[in-house]
């Protein structure tokens, strides 16, 4: 399973097993997903981390 690297809100980075991508008809909602932080244990907008960020 690939892992991405993405950051939460808080600025926490972290890796998550699956990190997809929703869409609404033809739209995307956008980059951000709503997922739980494992730093701080609350849900959190959560965005991909560029790999020259890391």
């Amino acid at each position: 399973m690939e892992r991405t690297v993405v950051r939460c809100a808080e600025g926490h980075v972290f890796a998550a097993s699956s990190f997809p991508m929703q869409q609404l008809g033809a739209e995307r909602i956008g980059p951000g997903r709503l997922m739980r932080c494992p730093r701080c244990a609350r849900l959190r907008q959560a965005v991909p981390v560029a790999f020259e960020e890391r």
